[in-house]
């Protein structure tokens, strides 16, 4: 048998962030925090923005639901926020478009709740006017008004402006109590918002209460309104979910820039001018972090840092190992192999992209590409068993290829059980401790290269 070789991993050109740790667990004990996740249609989910950052930041686990991996969602338009970056805000620019788009998602979810049109058109236009709220300048000094005025393109020449009509949540202060929505994406954080949601006008509706990937129906919640079995399903939702969001829409109003009298060219001196106008957001997308069953079950039995509810109950170890090898037929299989790399420092992530169970990273994504694509089997001593995927040499050649075009190599892990392991033992994780692996890398042999090696002996 040929002797493996390997390859040392490709570090990534540009990396933006610092290495913080392997592990979200303190190893002194002083800081140890312990993270909650949901069961969502067979899904765990974290939602706490803390754990998630914990999670994320230390160990790479998961991936954010609106994200391609790391949580930084955000509703910003970034071609708006390098537009109007003269302009010191935190909160989230978008198009009236987008804007737009919303109010038609929350009258939807009014028209789902029996609510009839003239109700549902009355909250919304009290709930999206128009509010004022305090702009800085990039030279410190503080503007009120409720929107923001550009009359040139040129982004370092943004003024600010205040109309004559104050909105009343304007004048009363409620716009100041309430804090930022969130964050451009350039910054690389994920949306923060602050609030009072007792201060918000009765039958307005109070946000969305969930806008996510999963199949649970989002819920408008109101200060009066009856609240339905889903909006209590979800009354355990942390302040940020029911703090109000604010939002600058670039919207356009006409102007005319030379007063003329004559209406033969009143049209042609009409100029659009672009504001920025600062309303609530009538639906609100959270960003969560999902978890792998792999991972989410590292944190639970590694670990310990990670605590699993269903419902209002936290599941046990043994619990968990069932109901996730109900969700997932093979999910013994995958986990045994995870546990084991993610014990020899490798950061494993799902491998479904490439064909295979797991990709190995070196620390991280964001620094390393991934080296490996792993095959987890699990076979007796004889390397014998009812295999989860039989590969031909066919489908062996093809996968090989994959890997290969994608600068992988293809690692087959056999997980070698003792014959006299009974399904009894299986049923708990201690079956890990007398579990075996072995490790094979595939490579393609060249014939041409084997010939000229043997030649030069």
């Amino acid at each position: 048998m040929a002797e493996a070789v390997f390859h040392p991993p490709r570090r990534k050109r540009r990396v933006f962030e610092s290495y913080e740790a392997p592990f979200p667990v303190d190893v002194g004990g002083k800081d140890f925090r312990l993270c909650q996740a949901e069961i969502i249609n067979n899904n765990v989910i974290v939602r706490n923005p803390e754990d998630i950052e914990q999670l994320y930041n230390k160990g790479y686990f998961g991936k954010g639901i609106l994200s391609r991996s790391r949580p930084v969602f955000s509703i910003s338009d970034p071609l708006l926020v390098a537009k109007w970056r003269g302009i010191n805000t935190n909160m989230p620019i978008i198009t009236s478009q987008k804007y737009q788009r919303r109010v038609q998602w929350a009258k939807s979810v009014l028209q789902e709740q029996g609510l009839d049109d003239c109700s549902i058109t009355k909250i919304l236009q009290n709930y999206t006017k128009p509010l004022g709220l305090p702009f800085s300048r990039e030279d410190g000094a503080e503007q009120t008004g409720d929107s923001c005025t550009r009359g040139d393109p040129k982004p370092g020449n943004a003024e600010l402006s205040r109309k004559s009509a104050q909105s009343p949540e304007g004048q009363n202060g409620d716009s100041e109590e309430g804090g930022d929505a969130a964050v451009g994406p350039d910054s690389g954080s994920r949306e923060q918002e602050q609030g009072d949601p007792g201060q918000q006008e009765q039958g307005d509706p109070r946000e969305m209460a969930e806008g996510s990937s999963h199949s649970d129906p989002p819920v408008l919640s109101g200060c009066e309104m009856k609240q339905s079995p889903e909006q209590r399903a979800w009354e355990g939702m942390d302040s940020r979910e029911c703090a109000p969001e604010y939002v600058l829409v670039q919207e356009e109003e006409e102007g005319s820039s030379c007063p003329e009298d004559d209406s033969t060219h009143a049209q042609e001196n009409l100029v659009k001018k672009e504001v920025l106008v600062c309303r609530k957001n009538p639906f609100r997308i959270f960003e969560y972090l999902q978890l792998s069953l792999e991972e989410a079950f590292f944190l639970v039995y590694a670990l310990g840092c990670l605590s699993i509810y269903y419902g209002e109950e936290p599941l046990s170890i043994v619990k968990l190992w069932e109901v996730f090898s109900e969700v997932k037929p093979d999910f013994k299989t995958t986990y045994m192999a995870y546990h084991y790399f993610r014990g020899k420092g490798w950061v494993p992530k799902v491998g479904l992209k490439y064909g295979t169970d797991l990709l190995l990273y070196r620390k991280g994504p964001p620094f390393y590409h991934a080296s490996y694509s792993v095959i987890a089997e699990l076979v007796d001593d004889n390397f014998e068993g009812p295999l989860r995927r039989p590969l031909s040499w066919m489908s062996l050649s093809g996968l090989n290829r994959t890997t290969a075009n994608a600068s992988k190599e293809l690692m087959l892990c056999y997980l070698i059980r003792p014959s006299d392991m009974t399904a009894e033992e299986m049923s708990t994780p201690e079956c890990m401790k007398r579990i075996k692996v072995q490790e094979l890398i595939v490579t393609r042999w060249v014939s041409s290269r084997e010939r000229s090696e043997q030649d030069e002996f």
